[in-house]
């Protein structure tokens, strides 16, 4: 089967790779882009590890076509520093000892980062609803949302 030439951008800088039929973003990231930043967690949209977003609203990557971000832009947790200064998720993530294996770090840095970006003074109900679809198995969240809300408050380090 013919692969497809699919154009977007990843972090802000424009890519371009070739699909496979039915791959998906994940695969898709992972293997023919080499952003290996979103996780194979369930592959069947449940566990939040491979959480991107696509036009700044979050989506889970392996029920995402690869297909069909063409002409879009992606965001993954490597998107975040901005060269050798990480974000101020990151550093609250790390002040906050949000991230214990870290395997759902990533997907849990893009949800809260599409939540401050989209509202940046959330209620700890407005965290608590934005991080649901990322299952972490260490942390017991209260840090993960610690962490959010130091961001949100400026109490974080920037």
């Amino acid at each position: 089967m013919a692969k497809t030439p699919v154009n977007f951008t990843l972090n802000g800088s424009p890519r371009s790779a070739f699909a496979g039929p039915g791959q998906n973003l994940l695969d898709f990231l992972r293997r023919e882009v080499g952003d290996l930043t979103p996780k194979f967690g369930c592959g069947q949209g449940t566990c939040g590890a491979c959480t991107v977003t696509i036009d700044g609203a979050t989506h889970l990557s392996c029920l995402v076509l690869a297909e069909s971000v063409e002409g879009r832009a992606i965001g993954t947790a490597a998107g975040l520093p901005d060269g050798a200064t990480l974000d101020p998720l990151q550093e609250a993530f790390m002040d906050h000892f949000a991230a214990q294996c870290g395997y759902c770090t990533p997907g849990m840095l893009v949800s809260a980062r599409a939540l401050l970006d989209a509202n940046p003074r959330p209620s700890r109900d407005e965290v608590i609803e934005a991080i649901s679809g990322n299952l972490c198995r260490c942390t017991g969240y209260e840090p993960i949302i610690a962490a959010i809300l130091a961001v949100a408050e400026g109490r974080a380090r920037a």
